[in-house]
Protein backbone atom coordinates (compact mmCIF):
# COMPACT_ATOMS: atom_id res chain seq x y z
CA UNK A 1 0.00 0.00 0.00
CA UNK A 2 1.52 3.46 -0.85
CA UNK A 3 0.77 5.98 1.28
CA UNK A 4 1.04 9.75 0.00
CA UNK A 5 2.86 12.12 2.67
CA UNK A 6 2.08 15.78 2.68
CA UNK A 7 5.22 18.14 3.71
CA UNK A 8 5.41 19.67 6.75
CA UNK A 9 7.73 22.25 7.86
CA UNK A 10 8.50 20.96 11.16
CA UNK A 11 9.88 18.10 9.65
CA UNK A 12 13.11 19.87 7.64
CA UNK A 13 14.91 21.18 10.85
CA UNK A 14 14.69 19.65 13.97
CA UNK A 15 17.55 21.42 15.65
CA UNK A 16 15.50 24.28 14.88
CA UNK A 17 12.23 22.79 16.63
CA UNK A 18 14.31 21.36 19.98
CA UNK A 19 15.48 24.87 19.96
CA UNK A 20 12.21 26.85 19.73
CA UNK A 21 10.96 24.35 22.31
CA UNK A 22 13.75 24.28 24.94
CA UNK A 23 15.27 27.75 24.31
CA UNK A 24 15.71 28.66 28.16
CA UNK A 25 17.89 25.54 28.86
CA UNK A 26 20.23 26.74 26.22
CA UNK A 27 20.87 30.17 27.72
CA UNK A 28 21.64 28.35 31.13
CA UNK A 29 23.69 25.71 30.04
CA UNK A 30 25.94 28.61 28.04
CA UNK A 31 25.54 30.91 31.29
CA UNK A 32 26.62 27.32 33.02
CA UNK A 33 29.97 27.62 30.60
CA UNK A 34 30.45 31.17 31.48
CA UNK A 35 30.36 31.00 35.20
CA UNK A 36 33.04 28.01 35.33
CA UNK A 37 35.23 29.63 33.15
CA UNK A 38 35.24 32.80 34.97
CA UNK A 39 35.74 30.65 38.05
CA UNK A 40 39.35 29.14 36.72
CA UNK A 41 40.33 32.37 35.44
CA UNK A 42 40.18 34.39 39.25
CA UNK A 43 41.31 31.03 40.86
CA UNK A 44 44.59 30.71 38.91
CA UNK A 45 44.82 34.08 39.30
CA UNK A 46 44.70 34.25 43.28
CA UNK A 47 47.30 31.24 42.90
CA UNK A 48 49.82 33.17 40.86
CA UNK A 49 49.28 35.86 42.73
CA UNK A 50 49.83 34.43 46.17
CA UNK A 51 52.58 32.57 44.89
CA UNK A 52 54.30 35.90 43.07
CA UNK A 53 53.73 37.20 46.77
CA UNK A 54 55.80 34.30 48.63
CA UNK A 55 58.51 34.52 45.94
CA UNK A 56 59.14 38.01 46.47
CA UNK A 57 58.73 38.83 50.05
CA UNK A 58 61.32 35.15 50.65
CA UNK A 59 64.53 37.33 50.10
CA UNK A 60 63.52 40.08 52.40
CA UNK A 61 62.78 37.12 55.12
CA UNK A 62 66.05 36.23 54.53
CA UNK A 63 67.72 39.17 54.79
CA UNK A 64 65.94 40.02 57.92
CA UNK A 65 67.44 36.90 60.06
CA UNK A 66 69.96 37.73 62.72
CA UNK A 67 72.86 36.02 61.47
CA UNK A 68 76.59 36.86 62.36
CA UNK A 69 77.73 35.62 58.62
CA UNK A 70 75.04 37.18 55.30
CA UNK A 71 73.69 35.75 52.98
CA UNK A 72 74.64 36.96 48.93
CA UNK A 73 72.22 37.96 46.37
CA UNK A 74 74.80 38.72 43.51
CA UNK A 75 74.59 38.11 40.58
CA UNK A 76 78.77 36.00 40.65
CA UNK A 77 77.64 34.16 43.36
CA UNK A 78 74.88 32.64 42.39
CA UNK A 79 76.12 31.60 39.25
CA UNK A 80 79.18 30.25 41.25
CA UNK A 81 76.91 27.75 43.23
CA UNK A 82 75.00 26.92 40.01
CA UNK A 83 78.09 24.88 38.88
CA UNK A 84 80.43 22.32 40.65
CA UNK A 85 83.16 19.52 39.65
CA UNK A 86 80.68 16.90 37.00
CA UNK A 87 79.27 20.30 34.93
CA UNK A 88 76.35 18.24 34.49
CA UNK A 89 73.73 20.21 35.97
CA UNK A 90 73.49 24.36 36.60
CA UNK A 91 70.67 25.06 38.77
CA UNK A 92 70.75 28.97 40.05
CA UNK A 93 70.05 29.38 43.58
CA UNK A 94 67.84 32.44 44.97
CA UNK A 95 71.02 32.83 47.70
CA UNK A 96 73.96 31.51 48.59
CA UNK A 97 74.22 31.59 52.92
CA UNK A 98 77.95 31.86 54.19
CA UNK A 99 78.15 31.57 58.01
CA UNK A 100 80.28 32.25 60.86
CA UNK A 101 78.56 30.03 63.02
CA UNK A 102 76.92 27.16 63.56
CA UNK A 103 73.39 28.85 64.70
CA UNK A 104 73.38 30.41 61.62
CA UNK A 105 72.39 27.42 59.26
CA UNK A 106 70.53 26.29 61.95
CA UNK A 107 68.26 29.55 62.32
CA UNK A 108 68.39 29.66 58.39
CA UNK A 109 67.54 25.90 57.90
CA UNK A 110 64.32 26.39 60.59
CA UNK A 111 63.58 29.93 59.14
CA UNK A 112 63.24 27.78 55.65
CA UNK A 113 61.18 25.56 57.38
CA UNK A 114 58.78 28.05 58.95
CA UNK A 115 58.30 29.35 55.26
CA UNK A 116 56.76 26.06 54.31
CA UNK A 117 55.80 24.22 51.41
CA UNK A 118 54.67 27.35 49.59
CA UNK A 119 58.27 29.02 49.20
CA UNK A 120 59.27 25.90 47.50
CA UNK A 121 62.96 26.57 48.77
CA UNK A 122 65.73 23.97 49.33
CA UNK A 123 68.50 23.92 51.16
CA UNK A 124 72.12 22.04 49.99
CA UNK A 125 75.35 22.05 51.20
CA UNK A 126 78.28 23.27 49.51
CA UNK A 127 81.75 22.41 50.54
CA UNK A 128 84.48 22.89 47.31
CA UNK A 129 81.99 21.71 45.02
CA UNK A 130 83.33 18.15 43.28
CA UNK A 131 80.17 16.84 43.14
CA UNK A 132 78.75 15.20 39.69
CA UNK A 133 75.10 15.38 40.23
CA UNK A 134 74.60 18.81 41.33
CA UNK A 135 74.01 17.41 45.12
CA UNK A 136 75.83 20.64 45.88
CA UNK A 137 72.97 22.97 43.76
CA UNK A 138 69.73 24.13 45.41
CA UNK A 139 67.61 25.17 42.20
CA UNK A 140 65.50 28.54 43.63
CA UNK A 141 66.52 27.71 47.25
CA UNK A 142 69.64 28.30 49.19
CA UNK A 143 72.93 27.03 49.12
CA UNK A 144 75.17 26.44 52.13
CA UNK A 145 78.95 27.32 51.98
CA UNK A 146 80.88 25.52 54.29
CA UNK A 147 84.02 27.03 53.77
CA UNK A 148 82.81 29.98 55.08
CA UNK A 149 82.36 28.38 58.43
CA UNK A 150 84.47 29.69 61.38
CA UNK A 151 85.36 27.14 63.83
CA UNK A 152 87.97 27.13 66.30
CA UNK A 153 91.14 25.79 64.91
CA UNK A 154 91.44 22.68 64.07
CA UNK A 155 92.93 20.38 67.29
CA UNK A 156 94.87 17.53 66.51
CA UNK A 157 94.51 15.02 69.84
CA UNK A 158 97.76 12.86 70.19
CA UNK A 159 96.64 10.26 73.01
CA UNK A 160 98.27 7.34 73.41
CA UNK A 161 95.18 4.74 72.81
CA UNK A 162 93.39 6.63 70.07
CA UNK A 163 94.91 9.61 68.82
CA UNK A 164 92.25 12.16 66.67
CA UNK A 165 92.09 15.34 64.94
CA UNK A 166 89.11 17.87 65.76
CA UNK A 167 87.75 19.56 62.17
CA UNK A 168 85.06 21.71 60.67
CA UNK A 169 83.26 19.79 57.49
CA UNK A 170 83.92 22.55 55.52
CA UNK A 171 87.88 22.04 56.02
CA UNK A 172 89.68 20.30 53.22
CA UNK A 173 92.09 17.17 53.87
CA UNK A 174 95.15 18.55 52.45
CA UNK A 175 95.04 20.92 55.49
CA UNK A 176 94.28 18.52 57.64
CA UNK A 177 97.35 15.86 56.16
CA UNK A 178 99.40 19.13 56.79
CA UNK A 179 98.64 19.75 60.36
CA UNK A 180 98.63 15.99 61.23
CA UNK A 181 101.98 15.48 60.40
CA UNK A 182 103.34 18.13 62.44
CA UNK A 183 102.35 15.71 65.44
CA UNK A 184 103.90 12.47 63.22
CA UNK A 185 100.50 11.50 62.64
CA UNK A 186 98.34 11.17 59.17
CA UNK A 187 94.58 10.31 58.84
CA UNK A 188 93.91 6.56 58.79
CA UNK A 189 91.57 7.10 54.99
CA UNK A 190 91.89 9.73 52.75
CA UNK A 191 90.36 10.35 49.04
CA UNK A 192 93.63 10.23 46.59
CA UNK A 193 92.50 13.92 45.49
CA UNK A 194 93.00 15.79 48.76
CA UNK A 195 91.29 19.30 48.00
CA UNK A 196 88.13 18.16 48.74
CA UNK A 197 86.11 18.99 52.00
CA UNK A 198 85.83 16.45 55.04
CA UNK A 199 81.63 17.04 54.78
CA UNK A 200 81.63 16.18 51.26
CA UNK A 201 84.06 12.93 51.26
CA UNK A 202 82.30 11.94 54.62
CA UNK A 203 78.45 12.35 52.50
CA UNK A 204 79.55 9.51 49.69
CA UNK A 205 81.12 7.38 52.61
CA UNK A 206 85.18 8.25 51.78
CA UNK A 207 86.28 5.50 49.75
CA UNK A 208 89.89 5.57 49.27
CA UNK A 209 92.93 3.11 48.70
CA UNK A 210 93.22 2.94 52.26
CA UNK A 211 89.35 1.70 52.43
CA UNK A 212 90.81 -2.11 52.32
CA UNK A 213 92.64 -2.09 55.42
CA UNK A 214 90.80 0.90 57.41
CA UNK A 215 87.57 1.30 56.21
CA UNK A 216 86.04 4.47 54.20
CA UNK A 217 86.69 7.62 55.90
CA UNK A 218 82.80 7.72 57.12
CA UNK A 219 83.98 4.04 59.42
CA UNK A 220 86.77 6.28 60.77
CA UNK A 221 84.66 9.06 62.34
CA UNK A 222 84.23 9.09 66.15
CA UNK A 223 82.08 11.68 66.46
CA UNK A 224 80.22 14.29 64.42
CA UNK A 225 77.37 17.30 64.68
CA UNK A 226 74.43 17.19 62.90
CA UNK A 227 73.02 20.57 62.47
CA UNK A 228 69.24 21.28 62.51
CA UNK A 229 66.73 23.60 62.38
CA UNK A 230 65.58 22.62 66.25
Amino acid sequence: MMIKLLHHPLTTNKSSYRKMRYPSFSLLREHNILFIRGFMILFLSCITIQLNFCISSTPSSLKALPLEGHFSFEEADLKHAASDFGNRYQSHPMAVLHPKSVSDIANTIKHIWNLGPSSQLSVAARGHGHSLQGQAQAHGGVVINMESLSVPEMQVHTGESSPYVDVSGGELWINILHETLRYGFTPRSWTDYLHLTVGGTLSNAGVSGQAFRHGPQISNVQKLEIVTGW
